[in-house]
């Protein structure tokens, strides 16, 4: 069971898996070594399953980022499930209720390339794109 002060810190190595646990305990009042033994025990129980790395994909290369919906036509989902899961261009991919019934995350090089996917996502139904212009957060 977590209590507030777990939670406190597995805030904190969400905003930065790297910060020192010393500083860890600073803002949540334990010691490092403390802090080192509460982080050991949630990954032990899975509660923390692994460090990710984030990166700038615009920084690496220029790239375009766009937010698929796409509405099946098929009721054929592990079919499509299969084809997001192995093309690197799909960052994400969301089963969604409401408006449609996934939502794809997609960063690719260019326009030409997005219409490339767009027309392979066309074999399971149709789609909405919105071209981020910006990242907020």
């Amino acid at each position: 069971m977590l209590d507030q002060t777990d939670l406190a810190i597995l805030k904190l190595l969400q905003e930065n898996a790297r910060m020192p646990w010393r500083e860890i305990g600073e803002r949540v009042h334990l010691t490092g070594q403390a802090v080192g033994s509460r982080i050991r025990k949630m990954e032990e129980t899975g509660v923390i399953e692994g460090y990710t790395l984030r990166l700038d994909p615009s920084k690496l290369s220029p790239s375009l980022l766009a937010l698929v919906t796409v509405f099946m036509k098929t009721t054929d989902h592990a079919a499509f499930q299969r084809f997001i899961q192995r093309d690197e261009r799909i960052c994400e991919a969301h089963r969604i209720s409401g408006e449609g019934c996934y939502s794809l995350k997609v960063s690719v090089p260019n326009q030409e390339e997005l219409n490339r996917l767009l027309d392979e996502i066309l074999a399971y139904g149709n789609y909405r794109v919105n071209l981020s212009i910006g990242r907020v957060k």
